[in-house]
């Protein structure tokens, strides 16, 4: 089969499509045939930096068919549409490749009405929405409809894939929405994925925007750049709020006032969807597998979140347009 795989740190340059064996599923695996694979900042950042124990295929996330099945896997079959969660993570399988063995936890049912884009758009970003939304102290722990009614949720960068993902399974649990952004065509995507008020920053002052909105303060922050925006955030939480941080930036630090956060017994939750905990993460599959089906996720550029394509022999270039900072998803078509 075809798969795509590097052997070394570096730019896209060590991206290499080759040809390589198709694995038999152990038990508890299954092997599903990839129609699509996405690609998020986390997969050129681990391919620029993380060190190798041996070659690896790139990508977390991506759709498409059950092939095989392992011994002792149930609710599974051969034929099954099914979306992949953290398939790199700690192994040497990613999804830039025709056909991969995974466990079959790691395999979730994708509803027939939804495209194999939108499952491969999952995973990483909408994990991450839901660790973020689910962060506040009061909870709750698993996201439902009507499981946010009354809440006032702040998504920070509302055109990116996770703030994307985090408008909708906010608008989906009964949340109230602003989202931050900087632009006006940024705005219009943070409107068709649902957000009920949209705030450029670039020509309003945030906190002051916020507060005529929610007077006493949003109760969750969903924040791509805490580091920018942390004078704004502890203006506008309301008290014990949840700031919930799950990106970084160069600088790499935050210097947070301690007498602002005190005062509103702050909480702040820094998320790596990764090392969450295994019931966190569980909620997370579960809750999105139930948006999903309710049709409650969707991507495109008509659903807020544009998509770029590429061959797989392209992964290179997919890796390229994601560090580049493209507006919206990137998707390889493996098939």
């Amino acid at each position: 089969m075809k798969a795509i795989s590097y052997d070394r740190n570096g730019d896209s340059s060590v991206l290499a499509l080759i040809e390589r064996e198709v694995r038999e599923p152990a038990p508890g695996e299954v092997r599903v045939r990839v129609v699509v694979s996405g690609v998020n900042p986390t997969d050129w950042k681990a391919r620029a930096n993380n060190p190798l124990s041996g070659p690896k295929v790139p990508n977390q996330d991506g759709a498409g068919v059950v092939d095989a099945i392992g011994e002792g896997v149930t609710g599974l079959a051969i034929g099954d549409r099914v979306w992949l969660w953290d398939v790199a993570w700690q192994t040497s399988e990613g999804t830039a490749q025709q056909f991969v063995t995974l466990p079959a936890s790691h395999a979730v049912a994708l509803p027939d009405s939804e495209s194999f884009d939108t499952g491969a758009s999952l995973g990483i970003p909408a994990l991450t929405a839901h660790l973020a939304l689910t962060a506040n102290e009061s909870g709750p722990d698993r996201l439902a409809p009507h499981a946010l009614d009354g809440r006032i949720v702040l998504v920070t960068g509302g055109a990116g894939a996770v703030g994307h993902a985090a408008i909708q399974l906010a608008v989906w649990a009964g949340a109230t929405v602003i989202a931050t952004v900087s632009g006006g065509s940024k705005a219009e995507l943070a409107r068709a994925a649902g957000a009920h008020h949209v705030i450029n920053y670039r020509d309003e002052r945030v906190a002051d925007a916020v507060l005529a909105i929610a007077p006493n303060g949003v109760h969750t922050i969903v924040d791509v750049n805490i580091i920018a925006n942390i004078e704004a955030d502890l203006a506008v939480i309301a008290p014990n709020g949840t700031i919930a941080s799950y990106a970084d930036a160069p600088a790499n630090l935050v210097a947070i006032p301690v007498r602002g956060s005190m005062s509103k017994n702050t909480r702040f939750q820094f998320i790596l969807t990764y090392t969450s905990s295994s019931g966190a993460k569980a909620n997370a599959v579960a809750a999105v597998s139930e948006a999903l089906a309710a049709g409650a996720l969707h991507v495109g550029e008509d659903d807020g979140l544009p998509l770029a394509r590429f061959p797989l022999a392209e992964t290179a270039a997919a890796h390229d347009a994601v560090e580049n900072g493209f507006v919206g998803k990137v998707l390889i078509d493996v098939e």
